[in-house]
């Protein structure tokens, strides 16, 4: 529950910029280093102190996290960036939204583990877990370049590419933070001109993807999370670079579709491992988990992934 915040803008030595403080108390199924080290995001990074910069929505942000004297799954959530500094209604609501605070995932947790040792353990071992709900256009872009590509590469040609041709969204300590490219700036490029950013032949995924959203100014990709599962999941296959396991990934975590249960290889291999299944059979694999993970795929994923990959 969140029990107040503050509306006070001030000016941050670190960051050099106006912020507004958000703060969510009682927050239980959360750490930092589960929910931004698990592989759903890339442009979290954690601090000296235990906290995690990043940019969201094109502006600088840190989050921090304290448990509660005595307890491990429950204590309270403080955010500072420059979003909607000036107002406090919409900014509590998106951080809200953001870091999936309203789901129970409690509850989730006890259906995913009932009568699945397999799952049990790997929800001991990423009980902090939770979906980010990211934004759209840089969750595809992101996943693109994920495809057979490791998590700190991936990283390092992400923030290349902000670097690139992003906006400055702010500093931190000695670094600078960057606001991802919108589709409109990388659709007038040609693939060379990401050469910088070491993308290899995913560069021109990227160009003819934003050339390809930018034909109705984004609307389709905006909107969606409000559309059915299988036409989002069409639209986007039908974009440059995008195979099931990148759609997976945009329907998870950037369009609030949780039974999506997207499928690379390392899920293949927990399958396989724990579950006895032909890790080539993509089929079977997404119907044993719609069948057994239901509306909570998204987040039985998360869990094996994190676990097989420790």
């Amino acid at each position: 529950m969140n029990k107040g915040t503050s509306s006070e803008r001030r000016k941050d030595a670190h960051m050099g910029a106006e912020l507004a403080e958000q703060r969510f108390e009682d927050v239980g199924d959360f750490l930092p280093e589960h929910t931004f080290e698990c592989g759903q995001c890339f442009r979290w990074r954690r601090e000296n102190d235990g906290s995690y910069s990043g940019v969201v929505s094109g502006a600088l942000a840190n989050l921090s996290y304290a448990p509660y004297a005595g307890e491990i799954n429950r204590g309270a959530i403080t955010v500072r960036s420059g979003l909607f500094a000036d107002d406090p209604v919409r900014r509590e609501r998106y951080w809200r939204n953001y870091l999936d605070l309203d789901r129970d995932y409690t509850a989730a947790k006890q259906m995913l583990a009932a009568n699945d040792k397999v799952m049990a353990r790997a929800i001991e071992a990423g009980w902090g877990i939770r979906i980010l709900n990211q934004e759209k256009w840089e969750t595809l872009v992101s996943f693109i370049i994920s495809q057979n590509n490791n998590i700190p590469r991936i990283t390092g040609c992400i923030e290349s590419l902000c670097r690139q041709f992003g906006a400055r969204a702010g500093r931190f300590g000695d670094r600078e933070y960057y606001a991802f490219p919108a589709f409109s700036d990388l659709a007038r490029l040609d693939a060379e001109d990401l050469a910088a950013s070491r993308l290899g032949y995913r560069a021109r995924y990227i160009v003819d993807t934003a050339a390809a959203v930018s034909l109705d100014g984004g609307a389709k990709l905006e909107s969606g999370g409000n559309l059915p599962i299988k036409e989002i999941e069409s639209y986007l296959l039908s974009l440059p670079g995008v195979g099931p396991k990148v759609a997976g990934c945009v329907l998870l975590f950037a369009m609030k579709k949780t039974e999506a249960f997207p499928v690379d290889v390392w899920v293949k291999r927990v399958m396989s491992r724990f579950y006895g299944m032909d890790e080539n059979n993509l089929h079977a694999i997404k119907d044993y988990a719609a069948r057994h993970f239901g509306n909570c795929g998204g987040l039985a994923q998360q869990y094996l992934f994190n676990y097989i990959r420790q």
